[in-house]
């Protein structure tokens, strides 16, 4: 039986991801997804990247360090709440700030959310 190549041997592993669509996400949800300090810088790097980002560019803008698993599930939170999609590039995941579906399901959120932190880290 002559080898199969690798890509077939991974295919069966890789998850789908779960992106809500606009009209379901939940306010509660994006809340708590943006409670946290770090989830919430990585959302003020998302603003600045249009063409998305990878969780290790994305921790060093921050000026974070943290194992990727944490990373990882950082951007699971954000993912399943709707603030971003992520997107699969060969092994890794790009990050991209869902802010135009934000901004239809819940005008002006994001940007009164990103004000508030930026008036309280000046502070």
């Amino acid at each position: 039986m002559p080898p199969q190549p690798v890509s077939s041997n991974f295919a069966s592993i890789i998850r789908t991801l779960h992106h809500p669509p606009a009209e379901n996400f939940k306010l509660a949800h994006i809340l708590h997804a943006l409670a946290d300090p770090v989830r919430l810088a990585f959302v003020r790097v998302l603003t600045a990247e249009p063409g998305g980002i990878n969780c290790a560019n994305t921790m060093a803008r921050a000026g974070l360090d943290m194992p990727k698993s944490t990373c990882s599930r950082h951007f699971q939170i954000l993912r399943k709440a709707g603030v971003v999609r992520s997107q699969r590039r060969g092994i890794e995941l790009i990050n991209f700030l869902r802010a135009d579906d934000l901004q239809g399901r819940f005008p002006g959120l994001l940007a009164s959310i990103l004000d508030a932190s930026r008036m309280e880290r000046a502070a």
